[in-house]
């Protein structure tokens, strides 16, 4: 009996992700990562500064099986975000921008801008339980508040939201199924 079992315990830290596991997902999701760091913080300056912290933050994590990298990632940026915008106090007077700011598309209404146009926590709770699927649990733990504020919160965002598909009609011409930054 322990004899079979012997192997898979010697192999074990073979699935661990090496630095390259995390060079790869980086490479490979730059856009979407930062996508997902931005409709968060809803200001490029907060969002770089979330994305570097999740890289920094991957090359001194020694313990992350190789299927866990990507979505180990996406938890790092959400939490840095967290940090950095406190979506649970309320008027925390956080400085947004627009995603298409600086472009001559500026002027339409873009999908992306209309997430980052939502209040703090209405969008943290958009984001992580609409696009990325996290449950009312988890986001109220990541965030520090109830789960039913999560709830509360996510309606309203549903509301301010009404017609996903017709509200959406630019960004890169992507439809809003295409907005969610799960890979």
């Amino acid at each position: 009996m322990f004899r079979s079992n012997q192997p898979k315990i010697r192999n074990f830290r073979i699935d661990y992700a090496k630095h390259a596991d995390f060079c790869d997902v980086f490479r490979n999701d730059t856009k979407q990562l930062y996508l997902l760091a931005f409709l968060l913080t809803a200001n490029h300056e907060e969002s770089e500064q979330c994305f570097l912290s999740a890289v920094e933050e991957a090359f001194k994590e020694p313990a992350v099986f190789k299927e866990w990298v990507r979505s180990w990632i996406k938890r790092r940026l959400i939490e840095n975000a967290i940090k950095i915008v406190s979506p649970a106090l309320a008027g925390n007077g956080q400085r947004r921008e627009l995603w298409s700011a600086g472009q001559r598309e500026a002027q339409r209404k873009c999908e992306i801008d209309s997430v980052t146009k939502l209040a703090a926590l209405e969008r943290f709770v958009f984001v992580m339980s609409i696009l990325e699927r996290y449950s009312n649990w988890d986001c109220a733990l990541l965030m520090g508040c109830s789960m039913n504020r999560v709830a509360q919160a996510r309606m309203k965002a549903l509301r301010r939201l009404p017609d996903l598909a017709a509200l959406f009609p630019c960004g890169n011409g992507l439809p809003m199924p295409r907005l969610g930054v799960t890979a």
